[in-house]
């Protein structure tokens, strides 16, 4: 079978079942992430090394196989018949080409349809600031950001520059004019593209990754400026993510950057999907929202006593994750086995479960 009729017959099936990713390695059936689970498509021919190289070239400009050579990997994004749009990492293993393909739903949904609780919208009125979702790989974070970028797209008269490698949404611009810039083809680099957005009547700027020290640096001084900002972290929960973006700098400038950070950023919200009993999967979520006290620790250096300040304010619109999972237990939509695997504190959230109040995170 012709190489593009392959691909072509593995992202038919990855549609067709509903899967999140798709993933090709030598020596392996094509392999479909489906509800968070490793699914073979044994009823295919095992991957040799020349059809992983081969279907990597064909989704690859010539400047993308210099890329792939040099560096050993590349993103891209990857439209399907223009029907399905793929995020795509093609790379480098053991001198095989390895490469895996994220579906990205065309549909941008609201933050009900994706079981988020909708106080989020909150953060989408604000003029400036900072404003983080964080969690593993995989578990929402483009498509939260995504439904609240869209929101204010349809309410608000703005200029927002999303900032992505690669392009993940692609919105219809509303009452917004919508700019978005992909990382290797419209822009070098991420600060080179955040850079170039404060100069461009910016309202609403959306990086899709803060990873190093000048984008973190730079998003910051942006939300100093006048500037809405909108990142996302690989971090568990709020007190790791303000941590983490502590750490990335040298300790002589730690302190001003607590300071800065304490002044500028807005909440943190943090989210993991887990098997639904039904099929499909189903958010836990943590969310920080800043006020005195969160501000104030962070400019002292006590982040370890965010997380009692979240379990303290629910009546300001914060859920712990471990309240969150306590919560979905006893609605029935997943298993206790679950929640343990992504609680904080175990023993605290069967305590939560047996207590048999209900528990209500609505905002």
């Amino acid at each position: 079978m012709h190489i593009e009729q392959k691909l072509k017959n593995y992202l038919r099936l990855a549609a067709q079942q509903g899967a999140s990713d798709l993933h090709m390695a030598v020596g392996r059936y094509p392999t479909l992430r489906i509800d968070g689970k490793l699914m073979p498509l044994s009823q295919e021919d095992m991957l040799t090394p020349e059809n992983t190289k081969a279907i990597g070239e064909y989704m690859l400009s010539e400047e993308q196989k210099k890329a792939l050579v040099d560096d050993g990997q590349v993103d891209l994004s990857y439209n399907f018949e223009d029907k399905i749009r793929f995020r795509v990492n093609i790379f480098y293993q053991k001198g095989f080409v390895g490469i895996v393909m994220r579906v990205i739903n065309s549909e941008i949904r609201g933050l009900d349809t994706l079981n988020i609780p909708s106080i989020l919208y909150n953060f989408t009125n604000f003029a400036q600031g900072l404003f983080l979702v964080t969690g593993p790989v995989g578990h929402g974070k483009s498509t939260t950001l995504a439904a609240m970028i869209d929101y204010i797209n349809h309410s608000k008269e703005n200029h927002i520059v999303t900032i992505e490698d690669p392009i993940e949404y692609m919105y219809q611009q509303d009452r917004c004019i919508i700019n978005q810039r992909e990382i290797g083809q419209d822009a070098r680099t991420f600060p080179d593209a955040l850079r170039a957005a404060l100069r461009e009547d910016t309202n609403v700027i959306l990086i899709g990754e803060m990873r190093d020290h000048e984008t973190i640096s730079t998003a910051i001084t942006a939300a100093e400026t006048g500037h809405l900002i909108f990142g996302t972290l690989h971090t568990n929960d709020a007190a790791q993510t303000i941590d983490r973006i502590i750490d990335i700098f040298p300790s002589h400038q730690q302190n001003q950057i607590r300071s800065q950070l304490s002044s500028v950023l807005l909440g943190v919200f943090s989210q993991r999907l887990l098997p639904h009993i039904n099929g499909g999967r189903i958010p836990a979520v943590e969310i920080m929202i800043k006020n005195h006290a969160v501000e104030n620790l962070i400019r002292e250096n006590k982040t370890y006593q965010i997380d009692t300040v979240i379990e303290t304010s629910m009546k300001e619109g914060m859920i712990s994750l471990d309240k969150s999972l306590a919560a979905l237990v006893q609605q029935g939509v997943i298993t206790l086995d679950s929640a343990m695997t992504y609680a904080k504190n175990r023993e605290y959230v069967q305590m939560l479960i047996g207590k048999g109040d209900q528990i209500n995170i609505e905002d």
